[in-house]
């Protein structure tokens, strides 16, 4: 079977890296791709903006399964532009892709189908917003309701916080028309963990919980990031806990969609929040999650692309999906200044030796081929992943890994899975 992965990110590298472990897997094309898929996969160049011509080139590839890394193309209608050609697609359809692409649409669904979450207001302009914050007070939580690239969220621990937050989003749009509308959101406390889950529109197959780290700094200081590192599988999910979440979150989400006439096939991606034995979703998406991919992928033992046809063609009720027993930990290298302003077109070495750490996998997420080799082209530039017996174990072969590259102004946390470790 011949594979085509959309997207140039470490999420799609992992897929990529995945995909090309499995035995009826022939050719995988990735477009855009980057240089760690090079070996793997051939990088193609598509207008992703023009889906027609993303789904002619798949036709005339004789492309047996298109998998869809990031969210922008699925809320696009990618998945509906191949199903209409009947071309097999690993993702959902724009309609079932709204649970993520609108904040508001996600809430309002967990409110009519009894999903638990926070309370919320959805507002459509700056003065509701703002008095809706002074009433409720902080800490609350602001939401830009469509996409902004992960960074549409703010955690207000003051009022003013919030209030400039509300300023940002649909004052300044400083997410383009995803902030012309926000989500106001009680504030919760716990603790975070993200559960993903295959599912063809009626089985659901949960994946091995993972934890990702979204401050720049070290003891979760600074600013929200894309993600700076994740492990998995996250000891806070408990097994007890995980089937409670895929009776009271993951099957009524699912069915919930069927019944709004928007079936859900593809991943879906739970953020959920655990306060003991209470359990609430902070957001769904629509895909895999970056860098939780970077971690849960290893641990999987079945063949992915299998997995994947199965729920592009409603048949994942036949398979059985097993997990490897281990742990695995990724450390994202983001370029100084990330998430604000920070240099680019810097030189990377260092690539070829962090791999030979055993059950070590370097994940390119914003890298450039050039004639004098590898350099930095985004904020989040190498997801350095390691597999081990343990969390610990993985943890530090990551670390041994991490410190063999070098660029300029190279950043990552030095405490990536310091939840799972606290105790030990």
């Amino acid at each position: 079977m011949r594979i085509l992965v959309i997207g140039g990110g470490g999420r799609e590298h992992a897929l990529v890296w995945k995909l090309a472990r499995c035995q009826g897997v022939d050719k995988i094309f990735a477009s855009p791709g980057n240089p760690g898929m090079k070996l793997l996969a051939e990088c193609v160049d598509l207008p992703l903006q023009d889906l027609e011509a993303v789904a002619d080139f798949a036709q005339n590839q004789n492309i047996g399964l298109t998998v869809v890394g990031p969210e922008a193309p699925l809320v696009q209608g990618i998945a509906d532009v191949f199903h209409a050609r009947g071309l097999k697609i690993f993702g959902p359809t724009a309609a079932a892709a709204e649970i993520e692409g609108s904040k508001a649409f996600s809430k309002q669904l967990m409110e009519k189908y009894n999903i638990p979450t926070a309370f919320f207001k959805i507002c459509e302009d700056m003065e509701t917003a703002k008095a809706y914050i002074r009433e409720k007070g902080a800490p609350i939580v602001v939401k830009a309701d469509g996409l902004a690239a992960g960074k549409g969220v703010v955690v207000a621990m003051t009022e003013q916080e919030a209030l400039d937050a509300v300023d940002d989003m649909m004052g300044t749009l400083k997410f383009g028309g995803a902030g012309a509308r926000i989500v106001l959101e009680e504030f919760m406390e716990g603790e975070e963990a993200s559960l993903l889950a295959f599912t063809d529109g009626e089985t659901i197959i949960p994946m091995v919980a993972a934890q990702d780290h979204k401050r720049v700094f070290d003891n979760d200081e600074g600013p929200n990031t894309g993600g700076m590192g994740a492990y998995a599988p996250a000891p806070v999910m408990t097994e007890a806990l995980k089937a409670k979440c895929v009776e009271l979150i993951l099957q009524p989400t699912i069915a919930a969609m069927t019944a709004e006439g928007r079936k859900y096939q593809g991943c879906l991606y739970a953020g959920l929040m655990i306060n003991g034995e209470d359990i609430k979703v902070v957001e769904f998406n629509a895909r895999f999650g970056d860098p939780e991919t970077q971690v849960v992928l290893p641990l999987l033992s079945g063949d992915l692309a299998e997995i994947m046809l199965a729920c592009a063609t409603g048949r994942l009720h036949e398979l059985e999906v097993k997990w490897s027993e281990g742990a695995a930990v990724c450390v994202v290298m983001s370029a100084g200044g990330y998430p604000g302003i920070y240099e680019q077109h810097l030189p990377i070495s260092g690539l070829a030796e962090a791999e030979t750490v055993p059950g070590t996998m370097v994940f390119h997420a914003g890298t450039k081929e050039i004639a004098g080799g590898i350099v930095t082209a985004g904020g989040r530039v190498l997801g350095v992943t390691a597999v081990g017996e343990s969390i610990a174990q993985a943890k530090e072969k990551a670390y041994e890994a991490a410190g063999k590259i070098n660029f300029v102004g190279a950043h990552y946390r030095r405490d990536i899975a310091w939840r799972a470790l606290r105790d030990k």
